[in-house]
Parts: C-alpha cells; sequence; structure tokens
C-alpha cells in the first residue's frame, strides 16, 4: 500500500518540513490550517525550506518548482481531509488541541483514510480512541530539517493494526527518510528519549543559575564534538514546543523553566523563526570559529 494524497494538519515547523518534503518527493498534499494567517506562515516556511533542500540535496530550480506544483493549502478541514489516503497530525504538544481535532476526523475523515500524530512526546494511545478508527492510527515523528536529518519514527499503539507500520516504512522510504521502528508505546520515542534529557539538563542548570546558555552550549560542544548544544537545539525546535513540554510537566523546576521561555516567547523571541531566541540568527554565536576558545 502506498500513500499519495496526504494532508498534514498544521503549518508549523516540523508540519512544514513534512509538508514539503512529501511533495518534493511526488506526494500530493495539503495542507491544513486554523486561518488564512497560519497559512501564510506556513508557506513562509516552506519557503526557507526550500532553501534548505536546494543546498543540501543539491536540489535543481526544476524540482523545486515540481514540488510547489504537489502543494496546496486550504483552511476548511472537510476538504481538507476529502479523499486523502493519510493524515499526519502535526499540531501544538497540547493534548486538548490534538483531542478536539480527532473528534473532528472522525466525523469528516473518509473511512479508508489513515491517520498518525507527529506528537513529540505524547503516546498515541492517548488519543486512539478519539480518531474513530484506533486501528488506523499510529504515531510517526521525523527530526527537524527532515531532509537532512533523515529519521522517521513509526510508533504504533496497542490497538494498531499489525500490518499498519510496514505501510509507514514504506512511505518513509519514498520521500527518503529512513525508518525507525519504534517496537511499543514509549514517550519520546528513541530520539526525543535520548535527547530531551540533555536538553533538560541544560535548563535546569540555567535555571538554577549554574551557567549562562552559551557555555552550557560551549562545555557540551567542545567535550563531545556536538555541532550545537542544547540551547541551539532548542532555538532550531522552537521555544514555543520547549514552553509546551515543560508546562505540562507539574514539577516545580520545569514550571521554572517554562516561566523564564514565556519570557522570551513574549519578547517575540522564539527560536530561529523569528530571528532571536538564545542566539540571534542566521549567524548565531556558536557558529563562530571563536566560539569553542
Amino acid at each position: 500500500m502506498s500513500y499519495q494524497k496526504v494532508t498534514i494538519v498544521g503549518g508549523g515547523t516540523l508540519g512544514s518540513q513534512i509538508a514539503y518534503v512529501s511533495a518534493f518527493h511526488g506526494k500530493d498534499v495539503t495542507v491544513w490550517g486554523r486561518s488564512d494567517s497560519s497559512l501564510e506562515k506556513a508557506q513562509a516556511r516552506v519557503a526557507r525550506w526550500e532553501d534548505g533542500v536546494r543546498r543540501d540535496l543539491q536540489a535543481t530550480d526544476e524540482q523545486i518548482a515540481a514540488a510547489r506544483e504537489h502543494l496546496t493549502y486550504v483552511t476548511d478541514l472537510g476538504e481538507a481531509l476529502a479523499g486523502a489516503d493519510l493524515v499526519i497530525e502535526a499540531l501544538p504538544e497540547a493534548p486538548a488541541t490534538k483531542t478536539e481535532f480527532y473528534e473532528k476526523f472522525a466525523k469528516l475523515a473518509d473511512p479508508q483514510t489513515v491517520v498518525a500524530t507527529n506528537s513529540s512526546t505524547l503516546l498515541p494511545s492517548a488519543f486512539a480512541e478519539a480518531t474513530g478508527r484506533p486501528e488506523k492510527f499510529l504515531a510517526y515523528h521525523f527530526a527537524n530539517e527532515i531532509w537532512k536529518n533523515n529519521t522517521a519514527e513509526i510508533m504504533p499503539h496497542p490497538g494498531t493494526t499489525p500490518e499498519l507500520p510496514a505501510t509507514f516504512e514504506e512511505y518513509s522510504r519514498e520521500i527518503g527518510m529512513v525508518p525507525i521502528m519504534v517496537k511499543k508505546e514509549q514517550p519520546g520515542y528513541v530520539l526525543n528519549s535520548l535527547l530531551v534529557p540533555l536538553l533538560d539538563a541544560g535548563s535546569q542548570l540555567w535555571a538554577n543559575e549554574i551557567a549562562d546558555p552559551e557555555t552550557i552550549d560551549k562545555t557540551w560542544m567542545i567535550a563531545t564534538g556536538a555541532p550545537a548544544g542544547p540551547f541551539a537545539i532548542m532555538d532550531t525546535v522552537g521555544l514555543n514546543t520547549v514552553y509546551a513540554i515543560n508546562i505540562m510537566n507539574p514539577d516545580t523546576s520545569h514550571q521554572e523553566i517554562a516561566k523564564k521561555v514565556k519570557t522570551m516567547i513574549d519578547a517575540g523571541h522564539i527560536g530561529v523563526e523569528s530571528g532571536e531566541g538564545f542566539y540571534k540568527y542566521p549567524n548565531p554565536a556558536y557558529l563562530a570559529p571563536e566560539f569553542l576558545k
């Protein structure tokens, strides 16, 4: 089974990347957004991803133009879902927001449509029943800059039809991803189970005033040879997502981190997308040769 007509629900950082890379590989992709302004932002993000694909995949002007022809943007959810083979939900990490969508999806989507969540940390079993088709539902997660960091984690829940993950493995390869099969539910899959503790440790050091973000990143980069530290990674992920993950954790330390991050968000500093987060872009300090001295 191959998925050709694909709908991406939400045009944020990862949603727009999934949409663009799928279109680049010849899939017919519809991006759904709540408003015209949200779709305008999604289209602006796609324009940035074009630059990355052109650079990292040596894409030609013809390939870039062809990808644009495979993309459609709509605000009408019924229109977005009609005839879709596959729907990938890429909404914010807020359980209520996701549940609200799935309840609407259950009423509007065609019976044969398969659905997946791109949630970074939430379990698919939390939303399976709300989809109205738990057997056709699983979690499907990508790393940021997916055309380059091309893992696609496939994680079923206990009620997923056993044959379904193989169809996602096929789709992943069709859009240039390396499929990562996750055998059972795990918050954070494989990638974020490894990454989140690093980001959490860096955030705790910052919140407790042990060291500033630049020092923390520098330490990690020099000692491990990594190209970026936890705060540069958070800028790439986007501080809205960082905030959402921390605010859901009732632990006092996570609430303090959320409070500090919220101050940055309120100032318009949400990371790479806004041109400033912990660093200023497009030329952040951590990329300068002298940073590691």
